[in-house]
């Protein structure tokens, strides 16, 4: 912090608020800098007490953590720990964490993990078109129509719980046939149990998915139920390519 950090992303970086939330709090005067109210472009600097409401603000970790899990079948994402089902009852782990792209309950697979919440914003904001990538086993044997289809943009609804819910094309993506009745798609958007819904489009069900890949990480060896952290090179290319969609 030689420079200090903006105000917005002190406050984002510590959990306290999202940027947007954190201008929002300083253009109300309700976060100050050393007993001053902040300014919306000031910097905080080694040292400074920020507050908020009148309430301390810890700084940010230092060295925030980024971490690839693999989640089991059965566990839901949510931050509910009161839920029996949550990842993060499974979860060892010291330090509040947010999730990175929710898997339902019935796929598995790679999951971030971070205590840096704007990074978990910045990777999840849709209009970045960051890849990620499954594997996928249906129930019936592939066509090459399926394929194709897939492959163009299947018309879903936004909401797929409401009846009247208006329906748009999904993006293009990229589908390899691996098997009879198995594929790989890299799909660069996330709506809600968005491949299992492509698939019964096209009358096709899914009984198998994981994910093997966010972005530049991969899921690798990654024993079922267990994290590591990622390393150097993968944080830091992980951040210049969040970097290069986001104003981080």
């Amino acid at each position: 912090m030689e420079e200090g950090i903006r105000i917005n992303k002190y406050l984002s970086s510590a959990g306290v608020l999202s940027r947007r939330k954190a201008d929002l709090a300083i253009s109300l005067g309700k976060v100050k800098i050393n007993g001053t109210v902040a300014q919306m472009g000031d910097r905080v600097m080694e040292g400074d007490v920020v507050t908020y409401d009148g309430k301390p603000v810890a700084a940010p970790a230092s060295q925030r953590v980024i971490l690839a899990y693999n989640k089991p079948l059965g566990l839901v994402c949510t931050s509910k720990e009161a839920d029996k089902d949550s990842i993060f009852r499974r979860l060892d782990y010291p330090d509040m964490l947010y999730y990175v792209g929710r898997l339902d309950k019935d796929s598995q697979g790679l999951i971030l993990l971070t205590n840096d919440g704007e990074l978990a914003n910045s990777i999840q904001k849709a209009r970045n078109n960051h890849e990620k990538e499954y594997v996928v086993r249906v129930d019936k044997e592939i066509t090459d129509d399926f394929v194709k289809g897939m492959c163009s943009g299947v018309p879903l609804k936004i909401d797929p719980k409401d009846e009247e819910s208006a329906k748009r094309l999904t993006k293009k993506c990229s589908i390899k046939r691996t098997g009879r009745n198995t594929f790989r798609i890299i799909l660069t958007e996330g709506m809600n149990r968005q491949i299992r819904r492509m698939c019964e489009y096209f009358g096709y069900r899914v009984v198998f998915l994981k994910r093997v890949r966010v972005m530049n990480i991969g899921l690798g060896n990654l024993p079922v139920g267990e994290y590591r952290k990622l390393t150097r090179n993968e944080e830091e290319t992980l951040r210049n390519m969040v970097s290069g969609n986001d104003d981080m």
